[in-house]
């Protein structure tokens, strides 16, 4: 199962649709940040030279763990360990390295944002990328599936193209994306109808879900018994859900006893969405 080709040429030029896969993620994920900020009230016109380097470095961050993830193949293999159109990204390694990039430069060049206010705008944005990622990288253009879960004989399961051809195994990329976008949409729903949350709710939330989903994932439909890959992917993905849970509990617990202190003046926080804000993720091709 090979639905898009893994490279063509135009000329001499070889392209790697795994490339073009991730410029449109990209490209999505900067619309909608943008369109989000613009809702919010702030200026956007230092985002495109910071997202620049949240691309580059999220890039680079994803690919070295996974490099260290692997690294006795990659020792044996040095010469792929730059071959990133074949597949091979960390999602956590892409966060250690993009998230931290974007919130400094943010602070310097849009200080009136707040960097807690920023994750909680930029958290569906990720979710949403993420889930389109998966879609266009690993189910598309990496062979049909760079990240194919446990074999199966259920209807469900997919040939794909590689190593294994005639091994039906489980669509994770699939899974994963449709995974993502319900936590998009639950993310969405908290936006809408929780305007008067503390700022962070939204980020506490989607550390919580999206640890949880990485989690299950890979315990029960990719891992690998005594990978260190697979140990290193539940591990983050418990420590994100585990500090989600505290977060939300602070958070919740705060406002009920501000709430308590002031019954006549119920708390809000001045960075809360307004109820009739909607966010959702339209783009539009002009500023």
């Amino acid at each position: 199962m090979k639905p898009i080709p893994v490279a063509f040429h135009i000329g001499p030029l070889e392209v790697h649709t795994y490339g073009i896969g991730l410029a449109i993620t990209f490209w999505f994920a900067y619309r909608y940040f943008d369109r989000r900020l613009k809702k919010a009230g702030y200026p956007t016109q230092w985002l495109t030279g910071v997202f620049l380097w949240v691309v580059v470095t999220s890039i680079v961050g994803a690919r070295a763990l996974h490099v260290l993830a692997n690294l006795s193949m990659y020792r044996a293999h040095p010469g792929e360990v730059l071959q990133v159109w074949h597949g091979g990204l960390s999602s956590f390694g892409g966060l250690l390295f993009g998230v931290p990039t974007g919130v400094l430069l943010a602070r310097r060049r849009c200080p009136q944002l707040r960097t807690i206010r920023a994750l909680d705008l930029v958290a569906p944005v990720l979710v949403a990328a993420w889930g389109i990622g998966r879609l266009l990288g690993p189910q598309l253009m990496v062979n049909g599936g760079g990240d194919p879960g446990h074999p199966t004989s259920a209807w469900y399961g997919v040939y794909y193209a590689g190593d294994h051809p005639n091994l039906k195994v489980l669509p994770i990329p699939v899974f994963q994306a449709i995974d993502s976008f319900i936590i998009f949409g639950i993310l969405l729903l908290i936006e809408r109808h929780y305007a008067k949350r503390p700022t962070g709710f939204v980020l506490a939330a989607t550390m919580t879900l999206w640890g949880a989903e990485r989690f299950l994932e890979e315990r029960f439909w990719l891992g690998q018994i005594g990978h260190l890959g697979s140990v290193l992917v539940q591990v983050a993905g418990l420590a994100l859900f585990g500090v989600g849970v505290v977060v939300l509990v602070i958070l919740w617990r705060r406002q009920v006893n501000q709430s308590d202190a002031s019954p006549d003046e119920p708390a809000e926080d001045p960075d809360a969405v307004s109820p009739t804000t909607s966010e959702v993720p339209t783009v539009s091709t002009s500023d």
